[in-house]
């Protein structure tokens, strides 16, 4: 189960991607860009708007992670469920 962290962060990663290109007013891509002080630009990259990219591969990355320290945190609560505990022993006394 070593690469399943890896796995869901993919996953959550192009999903977010591709929803933020289709909608892209998802933050925080929006302003974490707008926090870093670039000019908006029209240039195309892969038939999108270079900024839409850029806010879009920022969502994926946020929420990735997001996603993947859930699953990491939620499987290693899992693995670590608690022992039951067996009831103490009464200790018997011996009487001369």
């Amino acid at each position: 189960m070593r690469g399943a962290g890896a796995l869901v962060f993919l996953i959550v990663f192009f999903v977010l991607l591709f929803a933020t290109l289709a909608m892209p007013d998802i933050p925080p891509g929006k302003q974490i860009y707008g926090a870093l002080g670039v000019a908006e630009t029209d240039y195309p990259v892969l038939g999108v708007s270079a900024t839409s990219l850029i806010e879009a591969i920022f969502n994926g990355v946020v929420y990735g992670i997001i996603a993947w320290l859930i699953f990491t945190f939620g499987s290693m609560a899992m693995r670590k469920k608690p022992q039951p505990q067996q009831p103490a022993q009464p200790q018997q006394t011996q009487t001369i």
